[in-house]
């Protein structure tokens, strides 16, 4: 008696008939944990408490020599106001430096003439103390700074500031969620997860007139308003009877 093997190309089509059924088979509903997902937000709003400014001096002169002289005298002149001012030399710092050709008109063919030179220096200050702002710009010009701008307030404690808003964006990410639930007939089990958006610190800026001012500065540092958004998933389940 003869014993009959099966063909082996017949086992790998039932095989690959059974994996493609497990692929293609649809997951069921409690594969997945059903969920609520809002977003929390909260802002607060608080005066800042840094600002910063940029001064510079610019000179003109017939040379490269008398232009660059000239600007270093100025430019030291506002160095040693800012410092009379009570400003901490670790709180200034130069921020551009430079020197350059002036060129005149030219009604012929050819390269324009240089008729001079333009020597240039700024200087970046932080004012810790943002009630003196306008004090020091009117000391900056006095002392000969030409060129002001760039005003910019800022919170330096907002990651402290910011988390009484954390714990109120969340609180308000539950409040939506209770909403939802109750409408839905569902109550609210454990958070599933917690993830925080971007909480970003805005800058007020603004830009001084680059001429010398007659009167005081007028400098309003108003308010920054912080922000915080907070995406939380919430566990459900069905609400007992």
């Amino acid at each position: 008696m003869r014993l009959m093997k099966k063909p082996a190309v017949l086992c790998t089509s039932l095989a690959a008939v059974f994996a493609t059924a497990l692929l293609t088979a649809p997951a069921r509903a409690d594969d997945f944990p059903s969920a609520i997902t809002v977003s929390g937000e909260a802002m607060i709003s608080v005066a800042p408490d840094l600002a910063q400014i940029d001064a510079g001096v610019a000179n003109d002169a017939k040379s490269a020599k008398e232009a660059s002289d000239a600007n270093n005298a100025a430019m030291g002149k506002v160095l040693l106001a800012l410092k009379g001012a009570g400003i901490a030399e670790k709180d200034y710092q130069t921020s551009r430096l430079s020197l350059q050709p002036q060129y005149g008109q030219n009604k012929s063919a050819g390269a324009s003439p240089v008729v001079g030179f333009r020597a240039s220096n700024r200087v970046t200050v932080k004012i810790r103390d943002v009630t003196k702002v306008a004090g020091i710009i009117d000391t900056l010009v006095n002392a000969g700074a030409n060129d002001i701008g760039n005003i910019s307030f800022e919170v330096t404690q907002a990651s402290k500031l910011l988390d009484d808003a954390r714990e109120q964006a969340v609180a308000d990410a539950r409040r939506k969620a209770e909403i939802y639930a109750k409408v839905t007939g569902v109550t609210l089990g454990a958070p599933l997860s917690v993830a925080e958006g971007g909480a970003p610190v805005p800058l007020f800026k603004a830009r001084m007139a680059t001429a010398p001012m007659a009167a005081p500065a007028a400098v309003a540092p108003g308010e920054e308003t912080l922000s915080v958004t907070v995406n939380v998933s919430w566990a459900i389940k069905a609400k007992e009877q």
